[in-house]
């Protein structure tokens, strides 16, 4: 590997992410977007005119360091709703910039140089650049996708080899990106008894807890007996309300810990989204049934996707939740070289995609050569078109 001029050894390899390429090569080819996960339509209103009516009052200013008291107070509420946990607004939830944040100042406040930490891959590939930047040693264990339907597996084998005495912590992510899936209670279980067995601490991203499919059911590891004391969990507004851009993430968990991350986040952004904040409690507070629909309507989004892809040829897994799709691209790319489809398939069919090989350690990146990662949360109009380009592969 060619050295970059200037940068630390720590984060050498981690160059410009795949995402700018292939946002880049959409632009540059006038091809429709599927690689990176945002969406292009609005979110709720009653979300959006908190915001509106916040700027240019004193919410532009610096808000408290760990959040808004009614912003913290909201998420207490709502995990309350829907987890059945109660928090401590003002020592068990501090507000941060987007989820990004809270899982690299979490990193950064709890690892000691040398500290292991095992989790799943593919893997958001903000985790392996945040565990190298706090000095942490990442342990990937593969997830590995059904043969035939049903959702992706892990073996409880490759799970108890990665926990070595230099694990300090477990990172989860569930529902997962980017395959979708969703952790069951057994697999849930056994992830607990291991931290349990090992006293590891917890760090577990659930930005898509509102965003599960077809009945599938979301368990936060935090809700397990004997899992709060040891648990941090990271939400965010983005996916939940339809604006990425705002960065308004959160991380709840038990007070020491909570102040620790606080300790390092603090000296990352301090503050930011004065007047997104008090726009996200109101979001936060809306009836279950903004939630519900919000699934309802991103499972038919990506039904239309699915289908669109199944037609041209790429077999899918199906996803459990998320903005995700994986398809396996070697019907229409013998070689399965799945970056060398993506870099094609402007040109062959006028849409962009990631292959889901950058989602894995270098050095296990040939388990996932093969698959690659379309977004589908997208309008009805960019999906339809999406779609009918697809066909082109066919």
């Amino acid at each position: 590997m060619t050295r970059a001029p200037y940068l630390a050894a720590r984060l050498q390899g981690f160059g410009t992410t795949v995402f700018a390429e292939m946002s880049a090569l959409a632009v540059a080819t006038d091809s429709v977007n599927l690689g990176q996960g945002f969406p292009d339509y609005p979110g709720p209103p009653e979300v959006l005119d908190v915001a509106r009516a916040a700027i240019g009052t004193a919410a532009d200013q610096y808000p408290p360091g760990p959040g808004r008291p009614e912003l913290r107070a909201a998420i207490a509420d709502h995990v309350r709703r829907f987890r059945g946990v109660d928090l401590d607004p003002d020592t068990e939830v501090l507000v941060t910039a987007g989820a990004t944040e809270a899982l690299s100042a979490a990193l950064l406040a709890l690892l000691e140089t040398g500290d292991e930490v095992v989790l799943f891959e593919p893997m958001y590939d903000c985790y392996a650049a945040g565990i190298a930047m706090a000095g942490g040693v990442a342990r990937p264990v593969p997830l590995h996708p059904p043969a035939g339907g049903g959702p992706w597996t892990f073996d409880p084998g490759d799970l108890r080899t990665a926990i070595t005495p230099r694990t300090r912590l477990l990172l989860l992510n569930s529902p997962h990106n980017p395959t979708g899936k969703v952790f069951t209670r057994d697999e849930l279980g056994l992830l607990a008894e291991l931290a349990t067995a090992h006293d590891l601490l917890v760090l577990t991203d659930e930005v898509y807890e509102h965003l599960v499919f077809d009945g599938a059911e979301h368990v936060s590891m935090a809700t397990l007996p004997g899992m709060r004391e040891r648990t941090m969990v990271v939400s965010s507004a983005g996916k939940t309300f339809n604006v990425t851009g705002w960065k308004i993430g959160w991380l709840c968990g038990p007070a020491p810990l909570v102040s620790a991350v606080r300790t390092a986040k603090q000296f990352l952004t301090y503050v930011n989204g004065g007047p997104f904040q008090p726009a996200v409690a109101a979001g936060l507070a809306l009836p279950d049934g903004y939630f519900v629909g919000a699934a309802r309507d991103l499972q038919y989004r990506r039904d239309v996707l699915v289908q669109g892809l199944t037609e041209a040829g790429l077999p899918v897994v199906s996803p459990e939740a998320t903005y995700f799709a994986t398809v396996d691209v070697r019907p229409v790319q013998p070689d399965g070289d799945g970056l060398a489809f993506c870099r094609a398939l402007p040109e062959r069919a006028g849409v962009v995609a990631v292959p889901t090989g950058v989602f894995y350690a270098p050095e296990h990146a040939h388990l996932g050569r093969h698959l690659v990662r379309f977004a589908f949360c997208k309008s009805d109009a960019v999906l339809g078109e999406a779609v009918q380009r697809l066909r082109r592969l066919s």
